[in-house]
């Protein structure tokens, strides 16, 4: 068989190799400078993949939740619907179940009476020390200076008996009234005082901090000579 020649390019490859081969031997210094190589890329390249591992990075906060809270309390559902009360509306009873202040007419023998508005759990003794206390030689009466007050009451300082009732009368103004200590509806029994007139009193007996003298319902509007005369003896301060 005849032999195909060798193109002179591989024969040139196979004559550089030959001539190289003694510097790949082991123990040469080619092949050492190529394992010190191939180290240094498998270090490097071991440093570049620890650098490029991803780093964790913490979540932000989850966004607020608007609407009405998962646990609403079942006292604050209404009773057909299940929704939620609004807030208002539970805050204004509330409110409305306890009171700050309480509001009450004083009157009788103090300085200066009319209605005044005090603290809640405040005593009739506080509304009398407010109110001016008691006048100059007057006395309290049966009241029960340490009680607690209710908000809306009259009190009366110096009345003869108990403040809240008023006794029963069958003929008009049967005993003699004190214009200081008299309520609206006793002093309806006088001749010729209707509920307009005893208001009026009630009202200059309140602006003018009490009657000094009875001569002083002729200045209260609508009580003229003939009224003043009839009712001056059933009356005193």
């Amino acid at each position: 068989m005849r032999s195909t020649p060798v193109p002179p390019s591989f024969e040139a490859l196979r004559t550089a190799v030959a001539a190289q081969a003694p510097m790949l031997a082991p123990g040469r210094p080619g092949l050492r400078l190529l394992l010190l190589i191939a180290l240094i890329a498998v270090v490097i390249g071991g440093v570049y993949a620890w650098r490029s591992q991803p780093e964790p990075e913490p979540l932000p906060p989850p966004p607020p939740v608007s609407g009405p809270s998962l646990l609403t309390p079942a006292s604050t559902l209404s009773p057909q619907s299940g929704s939620p009360q609004s807030g208002s509306a539970q805050s204004g009873s509330s409110r409305s179940g306890t009171l700050i202040e309480v509001t009450v007419h004083v009157t009788g023998k103090v300085r200066r009476p009319g209605v005044i508005t005090l603290p809640a759990g405040s005593r009739i003794a506080d509304a009398v020390q407010a109110a001016g206390g008691v006048r100059k030689g007057a006395a309290t009466g049966p009241l029960n200076l340490a009680r607690k007050l209710v908000d809306g009451e009259q009190i009366i300082v110096g009345a003869a008996g108990p403040a809240a009732a008023a006794p029963p009368m069958a003929d008009p103004a049967p005993v003699v009234l004190d214009l200081n200590t008299a309520t609206p509806e006793q002093l309806e029994q006088l001749p010729g005082v209707g509920e307009v007139l005893a208001r009026r009193i009630v009202e200059y007996r309140d602006g003018h901090g009490g009657f000094r003298t009875v001569e002083q319902l002729r200045e209260v509007s609508g009580i003229g000579d003939r009224k003043y005369a009839e009712i001056r003896e059933k009356v005193h301060v």
